[in-house]
């Protein structure tokens, strides 16, 4: 990241797998794009992000100074069975493992009930441990967790909004894959999203769910008291949106009824939580697409997605 620019999920989601495994390195792997009926492509220029220092480094007080001050940083970790098993409490290794297999990244510390604890954020999804986070104990280079760390410093690139401008060499990139579908097999004809459309309709529903509405917001306020400006990006400071999301990668399927309720739902989440929120909720559109909560890659409506979370729920985006 140093010496390459990288960019975000919007341009290049996670495929859990690499160079090895299927996924070789390309132009279009960096940044990729997808319209129905077309090849996929690598957009004429979008936002990178760089780090400007890293080192490795280790030692309780050292990581501490260094997490309370530029913030979360990564270490190397043992994992024991019952690591794996971890659900709550201060955790503490008594087998003794020093084999570093795992990568981790510890986001605070604490000290709770006189025992003080590193917490660490996991990659295994919100149903393990404390939603994904794990305590453990500090001080003690348990689990190896104070042996090998590493920091980096972001280099600001959005506040000019630096972006890379993608040239031709790099289109035509004979590594760049461009596969784009295959497309449901009724959905084959030109009635997919139809030939002079980049967007998926909205398929409205005569379902109806028979649920009896408390009240509308707009009951409890006159409209004249709404102010000039609201923005959920920055209410004093604080950012209650979940993620952006792209529908149009790693290939075009039109789930906009997917994408713009789950997103929704997933802001208000936000909101509804934001004094016990300990990471932003993120809600999965491929359950709502995979499961038919409220239409398919040829459109939807996002009334029966809410329906499907009223019924059945929605997990979020580390299940899914």
């Amino acid at each position: 990241m140093h010496n390459n620019n990288v960019t975000d999920e919007t341009c290049s989601i996670y495929h859990a797998r690499g160079y090895d495994n299927g996924m070789k390195c390309s132009n279009i792997t960096k940044c990729r794009n997808c319209d129905p009926h077309e090849p996929c492509f690598v957009p004429d220029e979008y936002l990178v992000y760089r780090v400007d220092e890293f080192a490795h480094f280790s030692g309780e007080q050292n990581m501490m100074q260094e997490i309370y001050q530029r913030g979360p940083i990564a270490c190397g970790i043992a994992v024991t069975d019952a690591m794996e098993n971890y659900t709550s409490g201060i955790f503490e290794d008594t087998t003794k493992d020093m084999d570093v297999v795992h990568e981790i990244s510890i986001v605070g510390f604490g000290e709770e009930n006189g025992t003080p604890y590193w917490l660490i954020r996991n990659s295994w999804g919100t149903h393990w441990g404390l939603q994904g986070f794990m305590k453990l104990v500090r001080g003690k280079n348990n689990l190896a967790i104070e042996s090998d760390c590493a920091w980096a410093t972001p280099t600001d690139t959005w506040t000019n909004k630096e972006t890379h401008i993608t040239t031709d060499e790099e289109k035509n990139d004979p590594n760049n894959d461009d596969t784009n579908g295959p497309y449901p097999n009724h959905m084959e004809s030109q009635s997919f999203l139809g030939d002079d459309s980049n967007s998926c309709r909205r398929l409205k529903s005569d379902a109806k769910l028979n649920i009896p509405i408390i009240r509308d917001a707009w009951a409890d306020f006159d409209y004249s008291t709404l102010p000039a400006n609201w923005d959920w990006r920055n209410v004093n400071g604080t950012n209650f949106l979940s993620w952006n999301k792209n529908q149009h990668i790693p290939e075009y399927c039109g789930s906009c009824w997917a994408q713009g309720s789950t997103s929704s739902i997933a802001d208000r989440f936000n909101i509804l939580l934001k004094d016990q929120l300990t990471t932003p909720v993120a809600l999965d559109a491929q359950v709502m697409i995979g499961c038919a909560g409220g239409g398919d890659c040829n459109g939807g409506d996002p009334s029966l997605v809410f329906e499907y979370g009223y019924n059945d729920g929605i997990p979020d985006s580390s299940c899914e």
